[in-house]
């Protein structure tokens, strides 16, 4: 999986259309944090392509298109604050 470390900053990731990505929110709270996903500022929905796994820690994209591109943020909450992360996907190919 790509990892993206350094939480609190924007990363770029370049993908290939027709391959997949995974992108890793950080998360190692204590207690565990409840994570949302975000494209392009609003709640992102899981279809047939988009999943959300290990509880949200990961975002897969299987089989990418152009229409991909564009920023991802994930927010991780718990009792004590919260963490955010942006990355910003461009989609070649």
């Amino acid at each position: 999986p790509l990892g993206v470390p350094n939480v609190g900053e924007t990363y770029s990731i370049t993908a290939v259309a027709g391959g997949q990505i995974i992108l890793e929110c950080p998360e190692d709270a204590v207690p565990p944090s409840h994570i949302e996903w975000h494209r392009e500022g609003s709640p992102l929905q899981e279809d047939a392509r988009r999943h959300v796994l290990s509880g949200g820690r990961f975002l897969q994209i299987q089989a990418v298109v152009a229409a991909d591109g564009g920023e991802y943020s994930c927010r991780a909450i718990n009792e004590l604050g919260d963490t955010r992360l942006r990355v910003q996907v461009e989609v070649h190919g």
